[in-house]
C-alpha cells in the first residue's frame, strides 16, 4: 500500500472553556496566515473553566510568533505520525496492529476520512518511538 508518512509537530495552547475560547485561538493563526490541517480541542478535567487546543502544523514566523502570542508552543510530550493514504475497510486498525507488532505503544489516534483518502495522526511516547514508526509504516 502507498501511504505518505511524516512527523509534525503538534501544538497546544490553553483555552477558556466559554464561548469564543477556541475561537479567539483559531482567530489569530488564521490572521497570521496559518494553514492548519489538525485540529483537536476539548475540555480539562484536570483544571475546570479550561480547555486544551492541539494543532498542526505551525509554519512560518509570523504564524509562529501570533501563536505563541496566544499561548501555543510545541508540545515535548507529545510525539506524531501523520499518516495518508487511500482508504480501506480497516486500514487504522491495520496501520495500529503494525505499530503494536513493532512494540510501539499508542498514547492517542485521531483519523479520519474525505472522499477515497484517509489521514491519521498516530500519537507515540518519544522521539524514537516516532522514528520506529515511521520506519515500520513506511515498509507497509
Amino acid at each position: 500500500m502507498e501511504l505518505s508518512v511524516e512527523r509534525v509537530d503538534v501544538w497546544a495552547a490553553t483555552i477558556e472553556d466559554k464561548p469564543g475560547g477556541l475561537a479567539t485561538v483559531l482567530s489569530a493563526l488564521r490572521t497570521a496566515g496559518a494553514d492548519l490541517q489538525f485540529i483537536v480541542a476539548r475540555r480539562t478535567s484536570e483544571t475546570p473553566g479550561k480547555g486544551v487546543v492541539f494543532v498542526a502544523p505551525l509554519q512560518g514566523d509570523a504564524v509562529i510568533r501570533a501563536a505563541t502570542q496566544v499561548g501555543f508552543s510545541v508540545t515535548p510530550s507529545v510525539h506524531s505520525v501523520r499518516v495518508m493514504g487511500l482508504d480501506q475497510m480497516g486500514i487504522i486498525g491495520q496501520l495500529a496492529q503494525m505499530l503494536a507488532d513493532g512494540a510501539i505503544n499508542l498514547r492517542g489516534v485521531s483519523a479520519a476520512v474525505l472522499g477515497s483518502q484517509f489521514i491519521a495522526y498516530f500519537a507515540v511516547d518519544s522521539a524514537d518511538d516516532a522514528d520506529k514508526a515511521i520506519d515500520l509504516l513506511q515498509r507497509a
